[in-house]
């Protein structure tokens, strides 16, 4: 086994912390998430969207801007309606690792409380 130091990773700017901060704070909110899955199965309007996690118009439409803002979720007009996408595939990836993760905690938990 190698013994060699980890490499350190390069520094960040205090903007730039602030900036990343800001990205993960737009992640924190779960109807966002709720959005974001619901775009993982593909594109889908705001009646969908809304249908799909069972949120209000309003909602949907203010959580969409936010993450547009973002620049996690893209948006196209087709006529009068607007189509929602994912703009970044590294959102995926996130939270794909993250629920990952998340589920061998929970698994390891359960087995050290003796359960399944």
């Amino acid at each position: 086994m190698s013994s060699r130091p980890k490499k350190s990773p390069p520094p960040v700017s205090e903007e730039a912390l602030t900036l990343i901060a800001s990205w993960f704070r737009t992640l924190a909110e779960p109807s966002r998430l709720k959005i974001l899955r619901a775009l993982e199965e593909g594109e889908k309007n705001i009646t969908e969207l809304v249908s799909a996690t069972q949120l209000t118009q309003a909602n949907v439409s203010r959580h969409v801007q936010s993450l547009a803002d973002a620049g996690m979720v893209g948006r196209r007009r087709e006529g009068l309606t607007s189509i929602c996408y994912i703009a970044d595939p590294t959102i995926t990836e996130l939270c794909d690792t993250v629920c990952s993760n998340l589920m061998k905690r929970l698994s390891h938990q359960v087995k050290r409380l003796g359960g399944a």
